[in-house]
């Protein structure tokens, strides 16, 4: 799932949490996909649509000061899914720093 944009107010410095900032977030999921390749019904996958409702939830819900805490919210919940058995999740926003960046970003992988 890659360059799901939502809006959130994450960030150490007020001006972050008061004005907010458009988040970027991919993630790939893991898990056995030989019963829905051999089947073709969707029952036996991963709900990806229920994966995006969870990352816009953590994204758009209570403010964290770092990335990290952001992908980390992420990761637990989509671990939870059915037949999710690994998350990667890679979270970036552009920054309130001086200088050229497209953005900062923070990845982390969770069994």
């Amino acid at each position: 799932m890659e360059g799901m944009a939502f809006f959130g107010r994450h960030g150490v410095f007020p001006a972050e949490r008061e004005l907010g900032a458009r988040f970027s977030v991919d993630v790939v999921l893991e898990g056995d996909l030989r019963p829905p390749g051999e089947s073709d019904r969707l029952e036996d996958t991963i709900d990806y649509s229920l994966a995006y409702d969870l990352v816009r939830e953590v994204v758009e819900g209570e403010p964290c000061h770092l990335l990290e805490a952001v992908a980390e919210r992420i990761a637990h919940r989509l671990l939870r899914l059915s037949k999710v058995e690994r998350a990667t999740v890679r979270v970036h926003k552009k920054p309130p720093l001086p200088g050229e960046f497209r953005s900062v970003a923070v990845e982390i992988s969770r069994p």
